[in-house]
C-alpha cells in the first residue's frame, strides 16, 4: 500500500525540499577560497557545528530501524550504547582534538602525514574515500527504497533525485550550505518524529497512561544490563567499550566530522559542539525508542499486526496505514526521510573532495594552484562524489539484502583500523610508517575474519556484536604496531651488542 498524499502533504513536502536548495543559493557568492569553500572561513558558530555533527551521524536507517528496537526486546536498553557515545565524545575532546588545531590543517589525515609520512596519509585517506562513498551510496539506495514502499516513487528516480538536490546545494553553497541544511533538516526531522509521537498517543485509549502502564508491565523502561556479552550488543559494557570506541572512530578520525571541527571559531567551540551533540543524540534516540514502545503498545492493544513485518518496518508501517491523511504530518514524515539521508549525504560530498584536495592532489602539485582553481576542483570533485553515490545507489538494486547488510559493515571497518593508526601516531614515538600500514593491513584482516570467517566455525558459536568490531579493528591495529616496533628494536639491540 502506498502512503496517500494530499495537495497539503504535497505543499509541505515541495517546501522542506525546495529549502535546501535556496539555502545553497544564498551562500554560492561567499565562496572565493579554498577555505571558505570547504571550512566556511573557520567561521561557524559552534551551535551551527553541533547541529550538523547530529544530522550528519543520523540516517534515514536510524529513524526508522532504532524505533524497530523500542519495539521489541531491547526497549531503552539501546541507550546504552549512546552512554558510549557520550564518553568517546569526551576521549575525543581530550585527547584528539587538539592535535586538530596545531597549524591550519584542513584534513584529519595530515596528522598522520606529518608523524608517519606522506604515503600513510594517503593510505588513511584513501581508506576514507572507498568506505565512505560506498556506505553512503548503499544508504542512498536505503533510502531510495523507503520512498519506493510509502510514496510509490520509482526506485531509479527516488536515487537520482536525492542525489541530485543534495549535489546541487552542495556545490554552490559548500560548508556553509551543508551546516546551515542540516541544521534545518535537523529540527525537520525531529519536528517529524514528535508530530509521529502525539498521533500514536491520540489512539491510545488512555493516552499516556495506557503507554506506561504497558512499558511498565512489558519491562520497556529497563536501562542497563549489567552482564558481559561479546554477542549481545545491548549491554552495559558493550555500550561503554563498544559505543566509545565507535564515536572515537566516527567523530575523532573520520574526515566528515573533522572538517566541522576545523569550521569552529576555535577549539574551545569545537570542543562544545562535540560534548552536546552527545546529549543531543542521546535524547534523540530516547525520542525514536519512544516511538518503537508506543508503537508496541498500541499493535498490542489497539491494532493488529501482519505476521511478517520484521521490526525496523514497523514505522514505515504505521505511517501508510494510521497517519491522517492531507494534513500535512505524512509530507512532513516523508521530508524528514529525506532530511535524514541528505544530511549525511552532503557532509559526505564536502568532506570526501576535501580529502582529495588536501591528502591526494594538494601534495602531488609542483606549484601551489590559485584559489580559483582549487574551489573549481574542489566541485568538480564534490560533482563526481555525488555521481558516483548515484551510480553506486542504483547499482545497489541488483542486490540482495545480505549483500548490502555485509557490504554496510564492511564500510564501518574504517574507524577501527584508523583509530588504531591515530593511536600509534599518538601514543608510540619508534614506530615507523611501514609498521604502521602493516599494522593497518593485519587489523583488516582480522575484523573480516571475525566478522564473516569466525561465525562459520561450528566450534565459535557466535557472532561477535557489532559495538565490539571497531575495538577489534583498533586494539589489533595499535598492539600489531607495538609488538612489531618492539620486536624489531630488540633486533637492532641484539646486532648492536653482538
Amino acid at each position: 500500500m502506498i502512503v496517500p498524499l494530499g495537495i497539503i502533504d504535497l505543499i509541505v513536502l515541495f517546501t522542506a525540499v525546495s529549502l535546501s536548495i535556496v539555502i545553497g543559493l544564498r551562500f554560492r557568492g561567499k565562496n572565493n577560497s579554498i577555505e571558505s569553500y570547504l571550512l566556511g572561513d573557520r567561521n561557524l558558530p559552534w551551535w551551527a557545528i553541533l547541529g550538523s555533527i547530529v544530522a550528519t551521524e543520523t540516517s534515514t536507517a536510524t529513524v526508522l530501524s532504532v524505533p524497530g528496537h523500542g519495539f521489541g526486546d531491547t526497549g531503552f536498553k539501546f541507550l546504552q550504547l549512546a552512554l558510549g557515545f557520550i564518553l568517546g565524545r569526551i576521549l575525543v575532546v581530550y585527547f584528539l582534538l587538539p592535535g586538530y588545531f596545531e597549524g591550519r590543517l584542513m584534513s584529519a589525515y595530515e596528522i598522520l602525514g606529518v608523524r608517519f609520512g606522506n604515503r600513510t596519509k594517503q593510505i588513511a585517506s584513501v581508506l576514507f574515500l572507498v568506505t565512505r562513498n560506498l556506505g553512503d551510496g548503499l544508504r542512498l539506495f536505503l533510502a531510495a527504497m523507503v520512498l519506493n514502499e510509502l510514496a510509490g516513487w520509482p526506485m531509479l528516480w527516488s536515487a537520482v533525485t536525492i542525489g541530485c538536490i543534495t549535489m546541487l546545494y552542495t556545490y554552490f553553497g559548500g560548508m556553509r550550505s551543508v551546516v546551515c541544511n542540516d541544521c534545518v533538516q535537523l529540527v525537520i526531522y525531529l519536528a517529524g518524529s514528535i508530530a509521529a509521537v502525539f498521533v500514536i498517543v491520540s489512539y491510545l485509549p488512555d493516552g499516556w497512561k495506557s503507554f506506561f502502564d504497558f512499558a511498565i508491565e512489558n519491562h520497556k523502561f529497563d536501562l542497563i544490563d549489567w552482564r558481559f556479552s561479546l554477542s549481545d550488543p545491548f549491554t552495559l559494557w558493550a555500550g561503554l567499550i563498544g559505543g566509545a570506541t565507535l564515536s572515537l572512530g566516527s567523530h575523532g578520525t573520520d574526515q566528515m566530522m573533522v572538517q566541522r571541527y576545523l569550521s569552529a571559531r576555535s577549539q574551545s567551540d569545537a570542543a562544545r559542539a562535540i560534548l552536546w551533540s552527545g546529549v543531543v543524540v542521546f535524547a534523540q534516540f530516547a525520542l525514536f525508542l519512544l516511538i518503537g514502545v508506543l508503537l508496541a503498545c498500541f499493535y498490542a492493544t489497539q491494532a493488529t499486526l501482519p505476521e511478517g513485518i520484521k521490526n525496523d518496518a514497523i514505522f514505515s508501517y504505521f505511517m501508510i496505514h494510521s497517519f491522517p491523511a492531507n494534513t500535512g504530518l505524512i509530507g512532513l514524515m516523508l521530508a524528514a526521510i529525506l532530511a535524514a539521508v541528505m544530511s549525511t549525504l552532503s557532509s559526505s560530498l564536502s568532506a570526501s573532495a576535501s580529502s582529495v584536495v588536501s591528502d591526494l592532489w594538494l601534495p602531488s602539485c609542483k606549484t601551489v594552484p590559485s584559489e580559483s582553481r582549487q574551489v573549481w576542483t574542489t566541485r568538480v570533485l564534490t560533482v563526481f562524489f555525488g555521481i558516483l553515490q548515484i551510480a553506486i545507489g542504483v547499482w545497489s538494486s541488483t542486490f540482495n539484502k545480505s549483500v548490502i547488510d555485509n557490504a554496510l559493515t564492511i564500510a564501518g571497518f574504517s574507524s577501527g583500523i584508523l583509530l588504531g593508526l591515530f593511536a600509534l601516531g599518538t601514543f608510540t614515538q619508534r614506530t615507523n610508517q611501514r609498521v604502521a600500514i602493516g599494522s593497518a593491513l593485519v587489523g583488516m584482516t582480522t575484523m573480516l575474519a571475525v566478522q564473516f570467517g569466525l561465525p562459520l566455525l561450528p566450534i565459535w558459536g557466535f557472532k561477535l556484536a557489532f559495538p565490539w568490531i571497531a575495538v577489534v579493528g583498533c586494539a589489533t591495529t595499535f598492539s600489531t604496531g607495538v609488538l612489531v616496533t618492539a620486536w624489531n628494536e630488540r633486533k637492532l639491540d641484539s646486532k648492536a651488542a653482538s
